[in-house]
């Protein structure tokens, strides 16, 4: 690459940033906004799903998207690529999404998982090589997810009404804004420069891969052994989530994956 092509790329990707700062606030703006929609029951329901119809057909185009697509490449990730290879770019894939966490936790006012998390990225960056290895965990600091979505929740925003997502599957109103404001919330995406940008998408990617991969079995089961895979995963997703968010009422709701084997290698 020449000098001139050098310095375009580095005024471009200032302005980028430039125009990404201002999308973050416009987003949280636009989501807080829009919050207010949400469409919400009339009385408490255990699923609530007002666009069935419509979610069924996405449900059936992503199920489509993955017997052809997704799965095959799983499954050629998975055979070809070794373990310790894949769990490194597993690992790759969590340290660099650390810091998003980090931002969201702030955003709840939780500071202890704000500097437990901020402490995990410096230990799996620099001890793990830039994250290569989970050494932190060794520590005693294990990962501790968070997102736009938990965020709205802790603000007490509804979850509203049940999605299904092109390519990203099971939502809800609440945490598809998540989503779409988590796409700018991650400081490290907005530093990187040139070639270097191309690692968290990609090694997002060979995580999702090696996810799909370990967890075959029950995802296959889910999506083509079920007499209603379409029922079965909204159930599976409602239940987590809002086992996830402590927003559980034991009468209805248990965590979804306990009584699920391992991951397979």
């Amino acid at each position: 690459m020449t000098a001139v092509s050098r310095t375009i790329c580095r005024v471009f990707g200032r302005l980028r940033d430039c125009i990404n700062r201002r999308a973050r606030i416009a987003l949280s703006v636009l989501a807080v906004a829009t919050l207010s929609a949400c469409t919400t029951p009339d009385a408490p329901v255990e699923v609530f799903d007002p666009y069935e119809d419509t979610n069924r057909r996405i449900f059936e185009f992503n199920r489509s998207l993955d017997r052809g697509l997704v799965r095959p490449a799983s499954n050629a990730y998975g055979t070809a690529v070794p373990v310790p290879i894949r769990q490194g770019v597993t690992n790759l894939s969590g340290n660099i999404d650390t810091p998003r966490r980090f931002t969201n936790d702030v955003l709840q006012g939780n500071l202890e998982d704000a500097g437990h998390n901020i402490f995990r990225f410096l230990l799996n960056s620099t001890l793990g090589v830039f994250g290569l290895f989970e050494v932190a965990t060794e520590f005693g600091l294990e990962p501790r997810p968070s997102d736009f979505g938990e965020t709205l929740h802790v603000w007490g925003a509804p979850e509203g009404a049940y999605v299904v997502l092109p390519f990203l599957g099971s939502s809800n109103e609440r945490d598809a804004i998540g989503k779409v404001v988590d796409l700018f919330t991650n400081p490290l995406t907005h530093v990187l420069e040139d070639e270097a940008q191309l690692i968290p998408p990609a090694s997002s990617a060979g995580a999702g891969l090696d996810t799909r991969y370990r967890l075959r079995g029950t995802i296959d089961s889910i999506l083509y052994d079920s007499a209603d895979s379409y029922a079965q995963s909204r159930n599976l997703y409602i239940q987590n989530r809002r086992f996830q968010l402590e927003d559980t009422n034991e009468d209805f709701f248990f965590d979804p994956y306990g009584d699920f084997d391992g991951p397979e290698n």
